[in-house]
């Protein structure tokens, strides 16, 4: 475990710190984290107007020190819940690139597919029996320039049982592809921002029953509706 955090810890911090949005960086890896506001504040003894300030960035960037500050109160979070969330990247930190995650997170329950397509807002191209128990969104751009095959076959099968959502997605033809050919499959693909879908991603999803769905939000809103999910 001591390796996987350590790695997790760089990537968050050089995430942050690269950014062109630092405060947008340290919401998201929040979240991910699970925890809110006032239970970050509390863990670091600041107010939480402080965590908020910077993740609107009604402050300037925050400093490398406040960066490593946040990360360790997550990681110490993480730890008294049993590792909740480090333990989800322990079959991903070797190997993936860890930058084409922008968001996940495990459901307390599992919801119906037309639950989840109310929560994305999305049009169903291929309807499925199957549940989604979380979900996990990919800069498909990012996933393509660093992932190997084996990365992908590895992101596929933690995903299982899950929905997959891919940003930045031309045709849909190439996620599909790459279903195809995985022995592990995501309950539910989400294409975003897609007008028209290739024909043969919709054939592939139809094969494998694996729902296949667009959806036209915000980026934002979607990370917002997918997180307000009990």
């Amino acid at each position: 475990m001591d390796h996987v955090i350590d790695v997790l810890k760089d990537k968050i911090s050089g995430e942050v710190v690269f950014s062109e949005n630092p405060g947008k960086a340290l919401r998201k890896w929040r979240r991910i984290f699970e925890v809110s506001q006032r239970e970050l504040a509390d863990k670091m003894g600041v107010s939480p107007s402080v965590i908020s300030d910077y993740e609107s960035d009604r402050r300037k960037s925050p400093g490398i020190n406040f960066i490593r500050k946040v990360i360790t109160a997550l990681f110490e979070i993480d730890k008294s819940r049993g590792y909740k969330t480090i333990s989800k990247y322990r079959e991903l930190i070797s190997g993936v690139n860890l930058d084409v995650i922008i968001d996940m997170k495990e459901y307390s329950r599992p919801l119906r597919f037309e639950e989840f397509l109310d929560v994305v807002n999305g049009r169903a191209l291929v309807k499925t029996d199957r549940v989604v128990g979380g979900y996990t969104i990919i800069d498909s751009i990012k996933a393509i320039l660093t992932l190997n095959a084996y990365d992908f076959y590895k992101l596929y099968g933690y995903t299982s049982e899950r929905a997959l959502i891919f940003t930045k997605v031309t045709t849909g033809r190439s996620p599909m592809v790459a279903v195809r050919v995985a022995n592990l499959k995501p309950s539910v693909v989400v294409l975003h921002g897609l007008e028209r879908v290739d024909e043969i991603a919709v054939k592939i999803a139809e094969m494998d029953n694996v729902g296949l769905v667009v959806t036209n939000l915000r980026i934002e809103e979607l990370i917002d509706r997918l997180r307000g999910v009990e």
